[in-house]
């Protein structure tokens, strides 16, 4: 890497490494492509599959339509910056683009949070989840989000606090700080990112040990011959344990999210003058890939998930031939009632079977 020990700015740095530019760019453009299918994907999967339809992934699909939003409307322009087309001298596309950014990584990690905290009613305290989620409340949690999320960078976005403005050394539009030195990053990480991970951390902390003492219960209930009086109890262990399966694909859900957006806290902070261009450029990445890991995520982790997104591909295909096969089956049934077949008999079954 060249000039290393100085503040050389990444634009600059892409300018003089042109192979690794174009690679970028071709990263960017390979998560964007498998983020829009992939979102969209796991969104028709869930309108479609009544079996995987309920409270959570009704924050599953709004955490798919932020992450879609993300592919088609942010990672562009961040393709076309890796190319050398400078989007960012226009000072409108300057603005919107990281204001939907940002407002995206905020929302996606409250509905992450909301997801959390459903996961952990319904298993910790179960008599208050019809109470807590019903429609209006589902409906007014999601408006929440994106409130918070997108309303907290509007003064921002009119250079109230702080600006949003192109960065040389980010080689990037970005939040900086106004003429009176002031800006929203601190209060974003606080809001949009601290607080929801500590409130996620304290929910599955509490799902871990209700899980865990369920299935102390359990082994001592196999241990024991007396099972009747503990029918009804087992039923309930039985039920946690298998909500424990699905609260642990929404974990690996926020800790991929943790993992793709660590390595750009840890380089700002570290690294302000960016004198290790490549350690930005492997953030950004991380961060453009957080929007196409999560329907992967499902895929691996969620049996039923798997059994959807297979129904749904398969089903332009294989329509037409599962149509047949009731009308195979009367033919089947129609022509050997007992083992006999006669003229008249295959010419009532295809009279009965035939469009006119």
């Amino acid at each position: 890497m060249s000039n290393s020990n100085q503040s050389v700015g990444f634009e600059p740095w892409l300018k003089e490494n042109p192979k690794i530019m174009y690679a970028a760019a071709f990263m960017t453009l390979l998560i964007m492509c498998i983020g829009i299918i992939g979102n969209s994907l796991t969104i028709l999967v869930i309108l479609k599959s009544p079996r995987i339809r309920n409270i959570a992934s009704t924050f599953i699909i709004s955490l798919g339509a932020a992450d879609l939003l993300f592919c088609i409307a942010v990672l562009p322009f961040n393709a076309s910056r890796f190319l050398n087309i400078n989007w960012v001298q226009y000072p409108e596309l300057c603005s919107i683009v990281p204001f939907l950014q940002y407002g995206n990584i905020g929302v996606s990690l409250l509905f992450i949070t909301m997801i959390t905290i459903n996961r952990y009613i319904m298993i910790v305290h179960s008599s208050l989840y019809s109470i807590v989620y019903r429609p209006i409340w589902i409906t007014s949690m999601i408006i929440l989000c994106l409130i918070i999320s997108f309303g907290m960078l509007i003064p921002t976005l009119l250079s109230k606090w702080g600006k949003f403005e192109y960065d040389p050394k980010l080689g990037t539009c970005s939040i900086v700080s106004d003429e009176f030195g002031q800006s929203s990053k601190s209060a974003l990480l606080v809001t949009g990112f601290i607080i929801p991970c500590i409130v996620i951390v304290c929910c599955y902390t509490g799902i871990f040990l209700v899980v865990r003492n369920s299935e102390k219960r359990m082994r001592r209930h196999q241990a024991s011959t007396q099972s009747d009086p503990t029918a009804t109890n087992m039923q309930s262990i039985r039920r946690k344990l298998s909500e424990w399966r699905i609260t642990k694909m929404v974990l690996a859900i926020f800790l991929s999210f943790v993992l793709c957006y660590l390595p750009i806290t840890i380089t700002k902070t570290l690294d302000p003058g960016v004198q290790y261009p490549a350690l930005l450029l492997i953030a950004y990445i991380m961060i453009y890939a957080s929007a196409c890991f999560n329907p992967i995520i499902y895929v691996i982790m969620n049996k039923q998930y798997r059994k959807a997104f297979k129904s749904v591909l398969n089903y332009g295909c294989c329509e037409k031939a599962t149509k047949r096969v009731p009308v195979l089956r009367s033919i089947s049934k129609r022509l050997q009632p007992h083992g006999n077949l006669t003229s008249s008999t295959v010419m009532q079954t295809l009279q009965t079977i035939s469009p006119g």
